[in-house]
């Protein structure tokens, strides 16, 4: 078999709205990805080291709940690390990270998120602490929902992006709440 007969499978967890609590369900989906990104309101920095994809790589945004005054007060430096905006490349097509507060604080609207990133094949916000994902053109525009325990809107959610050369597809995953 020539290495061009070899499909390569990149699994991607897609977080976001943990406020200091990530649901250890979501935990382990994140630990069998490949990747894993945030996209903002962490909460606190323990989230981002308990986020143990395959291969470590922990992509994270911060949201308008991350702010100093807000995390615990040793976790400054941290925190002053988390970009506002992350954008990265995976077979196939670019991925735009960003919190979504900017483009209105009740529900950011994807109009304006696909305009921002308009060279994007996908575009991740959270903010909303509501899941969906938005396939109806690009940038394909996805909200995991919140994986922690604050306003999970029926449990904590995530989203796995799975890429296979250039075929990409999103599975929506929702918890029951735990008593």
């Amino acid at each position: 078999m020539t290495s061009s007969n070899i499909n390569f499978v990149t699994t991607v967890a897609i977080i976001s709205d943990t406020h200091g609590l990530l649901d250890s369900r979501i935990a382990d989906i994140i630990r069998q990805s490949d990747i894993a990104i945030h996209a903002g309101d962490i909460g606190d920095a323990s989230i981002l080291q308990a986020m143990q994809p395959k291969t470590g790589r922990v992509i994270a945004v911060a949201g308008n709940n991350d702010h100093p005054v807000l995390w615990p007060a040793n976790q400054s430096e941290t925190l002053e690390t988390i970009p506002e905006i992350i954008e990265f490349d995976l077979p196939g097509g670019r991925v735009s990270i960003e919190h979504g507060d900017r483009h209105d604080s009740v529900s950011p609207d994807h109009q304006s998120l696909r305009e921002a990133f308009p060279d994007s094949r996908l575009v991740v916000y959270g903010h909303t602490h509501k899941m969906i994902v938005d396939e109806q053109q690009l940038p394909w525009i996805a909200n995991p929902g919140a994986a922690g325990n604050t306003r999970t809107h029926g449990g904590p959610s995530c989203l796995l992006l799975t890429v296979n050369d250039n075929d990409w597809e999103i599975e929506s995953i929702r918890f029951k709440d735990q008593v």
